[in-house]
């Protein structure tokens, strides 16, 4: 397939170079992260991923984690399935 066109888009470059340390992680060129993300819209019939605004104790939630704050620690993992009741 010939390539013809052409996505012009401002982005924030700190987003820019960690998206594209990704990609390089993944042996992606950005031209070819975007054409995966556009075949997958495609195929998706939408975005392939759910995008929606958290409510307020998701919100809070992931700024403690973003904070690394209000974090409950274990001291093996016996001890967190016990706190899960599994």
């Amino acid at each position: 397939m010939i390539k013809t066109s052409t996505i012009s888009a401002r982005i924030d470059p700190e987003l820019k170079n960690k998206a594209e340390r990704v990609f390089k992680e993944l042996g992606l060129s950005s031209s070819q992260a975007i054409t995966l993300f556009y075949k997958q819209v495609e195929l998706q019939q939408g975005l392939p991923f759910i995008v929606k605004i958290p409510n307020k104790l998701t919100a809070v939630a992931l700024e403690d984690a973003r904070l690394r704050s209000n974090l409950e620690s274990f001291n093996t993992p016996e001890d967190l399935f016990d706190d899960l009741g599994i």
